[in-house]
């Protein structure tokens, strides 16, 4: 049987090659100029004594390194604890790379409103007018609905696909096959009655992006991220952020991730280190890999009006009820903590949990990642893990404060969702 091809725009082929050409050449040149892509060293600042008691209490739980960034006004620091690496006990540093997982969204959530600025795409146009019969009921569903995940499209990730993707972590999934695996099933509701978190809603935005761009199928998976290189990791200098497609490598300096005593039914190895997994099962859903400075920057640049024109700041932060004290936006959510409102978004993968959050000021900013795959936490760790970034946002706080975000937490935020 031959394989379904994509729907294109009516964009013809050759001005797809020539624009996707031209986006490529600009990331060439634009990096070509920073030799190494190295930022200038830095001196490390003052870590927060109350920030390193919990994130070492995060390592004590079972969690083999964390890092945190923590921004109040210019003032900044951080914090690290445990190894970034099982087997040599080095420890982990401050800069680390990492999987940052749905923190990705936000980046494609952003070019796609930047596409709308120039009138390329809109909010309200259908997944049918860019990926036309590709979804059941695409007409009805719109950029939007993918965007605040109001479309009632099911997931594509559960269980069974985790341990697949766990005991083949070679393998690339093409994003048409991540679709088909979700529309196989039925739809969770009617476009726009309700909330559901789903993965699949940002694989079809970047087939939208992709076809808004007219990129050929060979091209297909590249060009959001060709846009997330020329219109946010270029402009902003983030010069340790990577968008990979299939490579399974985490190339630089980089924390190791795991799973840890998974269930015996899963029937994996006590430790299992997942840091080489070939990110193409995330794609515009979560393959962005970076580290808590430039997932700060992004997000400040982000939240203050740097990266996208009025209009479409008000679109992105425009937000739909998703829980108690949670509200999602495009791509970002809106949490209410103990200290008041926090802008951002978390991320969940196979090796790393973590999680940014902005005051609306811009004022007060952490980003946190834990190298240890949620599905195995403890409820401890889930605990020390609310502990530690509640302290890194708010400052110390209590142990009830810390289990009632917990348990809010594991209801609101996806990548604290186990997979059971």
């Amino acid at each position: 049987m031959s394989r379904p091809r994509l729907p294109v725009t009516p964009l013809v082929v050759s001005d797809g090659l020539r624009r996707l050409r031209w986006l490529l050449a600009s990331v060439v040149v634009a990096c070509a100029a920073i030799p190494g892509l190295a930022a200038p060293a830095q001196a490390a600042p003052a870590a927060s004594p109350a920030l390193e008691r919990a994130l070492d209490r995060l390592v004590a739980a079972g969690v083999p390194g964390a890092i945190a960034l923590q921004r109040d006004g210019e003032r900044q620091w951080h914090t690290t604890a445990g190894v970034a690496d099982l087997k040599t006990q080095e420890p982990i540093r401050a800069r680390d790379r990492f999987r940052i997982g749905s923190i990705t969204k936000a980046y494609v959530s952003t070019v796609a409103l930047q596409l709308v600025a120039e009138k390329r795409l809109a909010l309200d146009d259908s997944v049918d007018r860019w990926l036309p019969g590709l979804v059941p009921n695409g007409a009805a569903i719109s950029l939007r609905q993918l965007m605040n995940h109001t479309s009632g499209l099911p997931e594509y990730i559960d269980l069974p696909f985790y341990l697949q993707l766990l005991r083949d972590r070679s393998k690339t999934w093409p994003p048409l096959k991540l679709v088909r695996r979700a529309v196989a099933r039925p739809p969770l509701f009617a476009p726009g009655t309700g909330w559901s978190y789903s993965n699949t809603n940002y694989i079809l935005l970047g087939l939208i992006v992709a076809a808004a761009d007219g990129a050929p199928a060979a091209l297909q998976m590249a060009s959001p991220a060709l846009e997330v290189y020329r219109r946010i990791v270029v402009p902003l200098r983030l010069w340790r952020t990577s968008f990979p497609l299939v490579d399974p490598d985490i190339h630089g300096p980089h924390a190791r991730g795991y799973v840890i005593d998974p269930p015996a039914e899963w029937a994996l190895p006590a430790i299992l280190d997942t840091t080489r997994l070939n990110p193409s099962w995330a794609w515009t859903a979560g393959a962005i890999v970076s580290t808590v400075d430039d997932v700060a920057d992004f997000h400040r640049a982000l939240f203050t009006g740097r990266l996208l024109r009025p209009d479409q700041q008000r679109e992105l932060q425009t937000t739909v009820t998703a829980g108690p004290g949670f509200e999602y936006g495009l791509g970002v959510f809106k949490l209410q903590t103990p200290c008041g409102t926090a802008w951002g978004h978390d991320g969940g993968t196979p090796s790393h949990v973590s999680t940014s959050l902005m005051s609306p000021d811009g004022a007060r900013q952490m980003v946190m990642m834990a190298s240890r795959d949620a599905n195995t936490w403890t409820e401890q760790i889930s605990v020390e893990f609310s502990n530690a970034l509640l302290t890194a946002f708010c400052g110390e706080t209590s142990p009830a404060a810390a289990r009632s975000l917990a348990a809010a937490l594991a209801t609101a935020l996806p990548s604290l969702q186990p997979l059971r």
